[in-house]
């Protein structure tokens, strides 16, 4: 089983038990997060898609750590002016373990118009 979930505007694709390193969620170490913002569902060939988002879906991950990224340089320079200006930039990630994928796998059939 696995799942496409929307987190922080990215997309990322999850299966139960795996390790992520996403974009910094607001949560302590240890503690854990829930995300609603299911597009896909997929079990056994079975597909669940969105239109955005899967309703009652939940995806369930423990936060592991946080990190860095590595130093992204920004370099700015004009020529023949002497003006030269160098930036570093680094993003903080968060570190989660995948716990639980639900979703509820009954497709219900759309009624027809009348």
């Amino acid at each position: 089983m696995y799942a496409i979930v929307d987190i922080a505007g990215k997309q990322f694709k999850v299966s139960k038990k795996d390790n992520i390193l996403v974009p910094k969620v607001a949560a302590e170490v240890g503690k854990s997060v829930e995300f609603d913002k299911v597009l896909l569902v997929s079990d056994n060939g079975k597909v669940l898609v969105g239109q955005p988002t899967l309703k009652g879906a939940t995806v369930k991950a423990k936060v592991l750590s946080f990190e860095r990224g590595k130093k992204v340089i920004v370099y700015k320079k004009k020529r023949r002016k002497g003006f030269e200006v160098k930036k570093g930039h680094r993003q903080d990630y968060t570190k989660l373990e995948i716990q639980s994928i639900v979703a509820s796998m009954s497709k219900k059939e759309p009624e027809e118009a009348k």
